[in-house]
């Protein structure tokens, strides 16, 4: 299935320590990464046309690499929704190419295992840094490819969308890949809702798109003997409603579970005066939100990052911004790819 036509490649990807080349194409250009090795890196690229996007590495302590390694890479150029908790939105230029995806991921797996071999026990890539993967088709054809780039018998694919009304092709092919190439618990599936209100969810997700009703019948769809749950991703805020028991009306237990995240200090959360219910100071506070969804029968995973993500810009605060606003020599923590160490 040809999901997004592309210009044929000449050859195949070749990797430098500052860009990825599919043939005499060049893909991305590694302008920047900070980080820090025992947990996260972010990376800051170039493309073709200029753009810039982010990508990020990282481990799960005390997990060591070898156990976990999850990447998070970009689908778009920013992204046209604009969520008051996310820095990715306001400057949307366009759609990634199925090769400019791929670029992300074989640079960070080729900058460490050179022949493509990954030896982690569980491999995890999330499409979800930059841009909602379902307003990109080519997200498609990069699930495709994936396997035939990587040596990676543990690939776990993850998309974290919102459910824009309008994907509904992308759902549906999005399907058939699922069962052919990652059946059986090789695939995770994530809708980000942040409130069990839907009036109150256009306010945290100023887009259209589907209802709870539409999601749940589409999770069930979705679904198989095997699979993993499907997971409703929380990252709850002050002021909105959070009633696990309204949930049940439309998503079972059975096929559905609950992730709360805390909202991250980005650039845009802070102006949008957000407050988390989710605050990672406080674990009787998270764990008592948790208990409310267990009591309504779902299973509840509290997942809350290393704190020193947030310096770091790992878990959310899309460093691109900071980046144009403070040049590579001028950032804390950064490091030039020239210098061969961190900052």
């Amino acid at each position: 299935m040809n999901i997004v036509d592309e210009p044929r490649a000449k050859a195949g990807t070749t990797y430098s320590r500052r860009q990825m080349k599919r043939g005499d194409r060049l893909l991305l250009k590694v302008l920047d990464m900070r980080g820090q090795e025992d947990l996260a890196r972010v990376f800051i690229a170039e493309l073709a046309d200029g753009s810039r996007i982010e990508f990020v590495e990282s481990v799960q302590p005390p997990l060591p690499r070898e156990r976990k390694w999850v990447l998070i890479v970009s689908t778009l150029k920013g992204c046209p929704i604009g969520c008051p908790m996310c820095d990715a939105g306001g400057d949307y230029r366009g759609k990634l190419t199925a090769e400019e995806i791929l670029a992300q991921i074989e640079y960070m797996v080729r900058r460490r295992y050179p022949d493509g071999r990954v030896p982690a026990s569980k491999l995890k890539i999330q499409f979800a840094r930059m841009g909602d993967p379902a307003l990109n088709e080519a997200v498609l054809r990069a699930l495709e490819l994936l396997p035939l780039r990587l040596k990676a018998p543990t690939l776990m694919p993850c998309i974290s969308t919102v459910a824009p009304r309008g994907t509904e092709r992308f759902f549906e092919l999005l399907l058939g890949i699922k069962r052919k190439h990652y059946p059986e618990g090789r695939f995770q599936m994530q809708f980000s809702v942040h409130t069990t209100d839907e009036e109150a969810r256009r306010r945290l997700i100023p887009a259209k798109t589907w209802t709870f009703e539409q999601m749940a019948a589409y999770g069930d769809r979705f679904f198989a003997a095997g699979d993993r749950k499907i997971a409703l991703n929380f990252a709850p805020a002050v002021g909105f409603p959070l009633e696990p028991e309204r949930l049940v009306e439309y998503f079972s237990p059975d096929r559905f579970l609950i992730k709360l995240t805390p909202i991250n200090p980005t650039v845009s959360a802070t102006r949008s005066g957000l407050v988390g219910l989710i605050d990672p100071s406080d674990e009787s506070a998270c764990h008592r939100v948790a208990d409310r969804f267990r009591k309504a029968g779902y299973d509840t995973i509290l997942s809350i990052g290393e704190l020193r993500e947030n310096e770091i810009g790992s878990n959310c605060g899309m460093y691109v911004a900071q980046l144009a606003l403070h040049p590579p020599h001028q950032t804390t923590g950064s490091m030039r790819l020239g210098t061969g160490g961190c900052r």
